[in-house]
């Protein structure tokens, strides 16, 4: 990856961040990193609807104006995988959140228009 793009995408990622903590999210861990995939932000969320405290796997995805596709189209199946590597190796390396809920969410970034979309459970995790 480009300085300029990992730059742009860290600015992104903070503005995520950013976001998230205005609505009541914890931060736990940045770009949490394993062989198999990375997660931009693990969170948690304190007050859910209709659970105790969710462990919460947050996508950013960022993309300019002249993207083939939006942001959120960008999480494809594949990408949707490496992120399930990667928060099942979360689980393994940090075991005292194995026990709670968990959830991926997306924040997409579209700096062209000034738009940021939050899309809490953006997927579900196929067994």
């Amino acid at each position: 990856m480009s300085s300029a793009r990992q730059s742009l995408g860290s600015i992104g990622e903070r503005e995520a961040e950013s976001f998230l903590l205005g609505r009541n999210l914890r931060m736990l861990q940045r770009n949490y990193r394993c062989r198999g995939g990375e997660i931009d932000l693990v969170m948690t969320d304190p007050n859910p609807v209709d659970a105790d405290e969710v462990l919460v796997f947050v996508e950013v995805r960022l993309r300019g104006q002249g993207a083939r596709v939006s942001a959120l189209e960008s999480i494809d199946e594949h990408k949707q995988q490496r992120l399930v590597t990667a928060a099942r190796h979360f689980l393994m390396a940090n075991p005292e959140w194995q026990e709670h809920p968990c959830r991926f969410d997306v924040v997409a970034l579209a700096p062209a228009n000034d738009r940021l979309i939050w899309v809490p459970n953006a997927f579900e995790l196929d067994s």
